[in-house]
C-alpha cells in the first residue's frame, strides 16, 4: 500500500494562497485515484478535491475555482495550490489514495489556518 503524507500547511490571512504537497512512498502511476481531504474542526474528514488517471478531476463546490491540484506522477508528488482563502477552509488536510477502504490508512495531516 503506497503511503502518504500532506506537508506544507501554515498560516496565511483570508485572501492568501498556500500550497500543500504530498510525498508517497511508491509509484502512484497504478493508483486509479487520488485526492485531497479536509477535517475543519467539529466535523468529519472530507473528500475536497479528486483526480483519476483518465484525468477526471472533481472539485466541492466549496472550493472549486480556489483549489488546483497538480500531479507529477513522474516524480510520485501530488500538490494542491489553494488561493483566495478563507477562514473556513481552515482545518487539517491529508492526501490519500481515492476510494479510501477499510485498510487504508491515513498520515498525519498538515494544519492550515486562514485568519480573518
Amino acid at each position: 500500500q503506497v503511503q502518504m503524507v500532506a506537508s506544507g500547511g501554515g498560516s496565511v490571512q483570508a485572501g492568501g494562497s498556500l500550497s500543500l504537497s504530498c510525498d508517497t512512498s511508491g509509484s502512484i502511476n497504478g493508483i486509479p485515484g487520488v485526492g485531497w481531504y479536509r477535517q475543519v474542526p467539529g466535523k468529519e474528514r472530507e473528500l475536497i478535491v479528486d483526480a483519476y488517471r483518465n484525468r477526471t478531476t472533481h472539485y466541492v463546490d466549496s472550493v472549486r475555482g480556489r483549489f488546483a491540484i497538480a500531479i507529477y506522477a513522474n516524480r510520485n508528488l501530488l500538490l494542491l495550490h489553494m488561493n483566495d482563502m478563507r477562514p473556513e477552509d481552515t482545518g487539517v488536510y491529508y492526501c490519500n489514495v481515492v476510494p479510501i477502504y477499510p485498510t487504508t490508512s491515513w498520515g498525519p495531516g498538515t494544519q492550515v489556518t486562514v485568519s480573518s
